[in-house]
């Protein structure tokens, strides 16, 4: 028998037997069980398990972490023993019936944001490699000014970091669809009309250029270009109102009069109400997230860099996607991913204290791996697996990362991008911030480790 097949008998033992598991999932990291009763679930047993990095319960779901390109190799294993296996975005649906409504809200929120994310971290990293090669060192290598530089280059350049958040409200409406049961290409459109090309341009409009449309001698109508909120909340509301239209509409009929109906009303309801209200909204929310970013004295910092992992754990992490959407939508930066990369980067520190401090071999085979996927950006491994179940070394992380993202506000470090931290990172900082981002970065790791190190973990503690 192969040691994956035998780890899957194990977790499936472990959580309560066949007969308690309703169906598996996986993510990235790790192997999402739905259980019937969560009570039979023997989580020392589970922690127990060969491979298994960490496991708790949360949002409907027990989630076992593996780790990356080790979780699908269990996954694999567990389907050939028979059992009910789904897609994530299945068994997320089924979740959704589960736990408390705040949670569900940000699941939901989290589910229409994170298919985004990719195609902005590429944005991200073509601003970063933009900023790089635009310096006058790197030119001056090639024996050139920055006037040198060809035209037709920087209009490259301007549509690989450009394009995606132009036609950003038609991304978020296109995925707001996706989740609240809509016609995924009829956000698609909704969301370009909110862009169109026949509306006086944002960016324009903002920098005084052309003026807003007036409709009625009173309603400003402007294009949406960068904008979440109002594509978020006309997705919401043009998927309900197709899916009421498309069940009182003969099946005949559907397809003509679902997609004309729901596209007439919802585009003049999008530009003519809810985009000058929640655009209003929008900037509201900005404008409190940039005067918290710009605290003095590296007060927002301290304060996000020490809370943020804290938030993760909690799973409410996801509603500041759109914070950090917006923050480079309007001003193609992000102070806020200086901070967090601080947080991620001390939870690594304190697992790599723990996995050299301890002399048990299965901790250190544990502890160190942890660390390593923390310092790539996945922290899951490292609070789960190592920090949070010691306790004390997830009290020296959230120290660590307060640290850290207190010396990343004062330097006024911005990423060029989001959702890649720590070494990965690195990307979007090329634009000549990249020695400050490393030491943001090693003074979070230091006082994670010297403090867990110190006060944060011994064997004989645990042993007690």
């Amino acid at each position: 028998m192969s040691e994956n097949r035998k780890i899957a008998q194990e977790v499936i033992e472990a959580v309560g037997g066949e007969e308690n598991i309703q169906s598996v999932a996986h993510c990235a990291t790790r192997l999402r069980i739905m259980v019937n009763d969560k009570e039979k679930i023997n989580q020392e047993q589970v922690e127990q398990i060969n491979k298994v990095k960490g496991a708790f319960y949360n949002s409907g779901q027990y989630q076992i972490i593996f780790g990356t390109g080790t979780v699908n190799k269990i996954y694999e294993e567990v389907s050939y023993l028979g059992l009910d296996t789904k897609s994530a975005t299945e068994q997320k649906k089924e979740a959704v019936k589960s736990g408390m409504k705040f949670q569900r809200a940000i699941r939901t929120f989290g589910d229409v944001f994170v298919p985004i994310i990719p195609v902005l971290v590429a944005t991200g990293l073509f601003m970063g490699l933009r900023g790089l090669v635009m310096q006058d060192q790197i030119l001056a290598l090639f024996g050139m000014k920055p006037e040198d530089v060809s035209q037709n280059f920087l209009l490259f350049t301007q549509v690989l970091t450009d394009t995606a958040f132009i036609f950003l409200p038609a991304l978020v409406a296109w995925s707001t669809f996706r989740v609240f049961g809509g016609t995924p290409i009829i956000g698609l459109i909704l969301g370009l009309m909110l862009v169109s090309p026949a509306l006086p341009n944002a960016y324009a409009v903002a920098g005084g250029s052309e003026e807003a449309l007036r409709f009625f001698d009173f309603i400003p109508v402007v294009g949406y270009q960068g904008s979440v909120i109002p594509a978020f909340i006309a997705g919401i509301i043009g998927a309900k109102l197709e899916r009421a239209i498309r069940k009182r509409v003969p099946e005949a009929l559907d397809l003509i009069v679902t997609p004309f109906v729901t596209l007439l009303v919802m585009s003049a309801l999008a530009l003519l109400v809810i985009g000058p209200i929640f655009h209003t909204v929008e900037q509201g929310i900005l404008n409190v997230a940039t005067n918290v970013l710009s605290w003095p004295f590296g007060l927002a910092g301290l304060l996000i860099g020490g809370l943020n992992q804290l938030i993760v754990i909690t799973g409410v992490h996801h509603v500041f996607n759109m914070l950090e959407i917006q923050l480079l939508a309007e001003f193609k930066n992000n102070p806020y991913n200086a901070i967090v990369t601080c947080a991620v980067a001390a939870q690594g520190g304190a697992a790599l204290a723990v996995g050299l401090k301890t002399k048990s071999a299965k901790l250190k085979a544990l502890a160190l791996p942890s660390s390593f996927s923390a310092f790539l950006g996945i922290t899951e491994p490292a609070i789960f697996g190592v920090n949070l179940r010691y306790g004390k070394p997830f009290i020296m992380a959230l120290i660590g990362g307060a640290a850290g993202g207190f010396l990343a506000s004062i330097l006024g470090l911005k990423a060029t991008g989001m959702a890649v931290t720590v070494i990965p990172g690195i990307l979007l900082y090329l634009n000549g911030q990249i020695l400050q981002y490393i030491l943001v970065n090693v003074v979070a790791i230091a006082v994670a480790f010297i403090l867990t190190w110190m006060f944060g973990y011994s064997d004989k503690e645990v042993e007690k």
